[in-house]
C-alpha cells in the first residue's frame, strides 16, 4: 500500500483583472493582427464599399460635396477629424458605452452602444452639414464602431474614417474639375 500523500486544497486561478482604462477606450494594438493575409473581411468589405459609393456621388451628387481649400483643410479632414472623433466617439464614448451594457447585442454584430454612440455621431454634424448628409455620417458611423469592437482598438477605426473622408475629399476635387 502506497503511503497516501497530503491533501492540500486546490487554489483557483486568479481573477482575470480588469480591463484598464486604456484597454476600454480601445488605445491598444489591434487584434487580431492586421497585417495577416488575406485581410479581415470586415475590414476589407468597410474598405471596399466605400468605392461604388464615392463613383455614385461624383457622378449624380457632386453638389453635396465640398473640398478642402487649403492645405491644412486637407490635413484636418484626412488627419485631425478622423484621429479626435474616433477617439473621444468610439474610444471613450463607445469604450465606456461598451463597459456599461456588457455583452448586450441589439441587433446582429451592432451592439447598443455603437447604436447610441453613431446617432451622437450623427447629431454632432447637424450643426455643420446639410440634415440629409449630417444624417448619413450614421452608417459609416456604425462601421467606424465595429471594427472599434471587432479589433477592441479604435485605431482600425482611425485608419477607415482618414480613407473615408480622403475619398470623399477627392470625389469633391474631381468633381468640381470637370
Amino acid at each position: 500500500m502506497r503511503p497516501s500523500r497530503p491533501v492540500t486544497p486546490q487554489s483557483s486561478p486568479p481573477p482575470a483583472a480588469a480591463p484598464s482604462l486604456r484597454e476600454e477606450c480601445g488605445l491598444v494594438a489591434p487584434r487580431p493582427a492586421l497585417r495577416a493575409w488575406p485581410p479581415d473581411a470586415h475590414l476589407l468589405a468597410a474598405v471596399l464599399v466605400a468605392l461604388p459609393l464615392w463613383l455614385a456621388l461624383g457622378l449624380f451628387a457632386p453638389g453635396l460635396l465640398r473640398a478642402p481649400a487649403a492645405g491644412w483643410a486637407w490635413v484636418s479632414l484626412v488627419l485631425v477629424q478622423p484621429l479626435l472623433e474616433e477617439l473621444v466617439f468610439r474610444g471613450i464614448l463607445q469604450g465606456q458605452l461598451l463597459r456599461l451594457t456588457a455583452a448586450r447585442r441589439a441587433a446582429g454584430p451592432l451592439s447598443w452602444a455603437n447604436l447610441a454612440v453613431s446617432a451622437a455621431f450623427a447629431a454632432l454634424h447637424l450643426p455643420t452639414q446639410a440634415p440629409a448628409s449630417a444624417l448619413a455620417v450614421f452608417f459609416p458611423s456604425l462601421v467606424f464602431g465595429h471594427l472599434r469592437e471587432r479589433f477592441g482598438s479604435v485605431w482600425p477605426a482611425v485608419a477607415v474614417h482618414a480613407y473615408y473622408n480622403l475619398g470623399l475629399a477627392l470625389t469633391a476635387w474631381l468633381s468640381a474639375a470637370r
